[in-house]
């Protein structure tokens, strides 16, 4: 079974995370590596009173354009690449998307 993967991320954070993860395997497929897919998006969130933002102010609604980086993983391996996202991604709580994949 795959898990399909989706990290929110911004832009400076996507080489690094790519480099860590492909370091492990986790971005190999048959005889490739270093495959994934990145879309440009736009974030929005406000952080509360309890937040330590990377980026915004306490209260205030922000925006900023991130990068949605796609891949897929073994499921066995879900929680080391979790593990991983969360050592190289800067947010304090990271937008991370795990998806079961039907099929090959």
């Amino acid at each position: 079974m795959y898990i399909k993967v989706e990290v929110y991320i911004p832009e400076d954070f996507v080489i690094k995370l790519a480099n860590a993860l492909n370091e492990k395997d986790f971005l190999k497929e048959g005889n490739y590596d270093y495959a994934f897919a990145t879309t440009e998006v736009t974030g929005y969130w406000r952080p509360l009173e309890e937040a330590s933002p990377y980026e915004g102010e306490i209260g205030v609604v922000s925006k900023q354009k991130e990068i949605k980086m796609e891949f897929r993983i073994k499921e066995e391996d879900m929680e080391e690449v979790k593990r991983t996202i969360k050592m190289i991604h800067p947010y304090e709580t990271p937008m991370i998307n795990y998806l079961k994949v039907i099929g090959d």
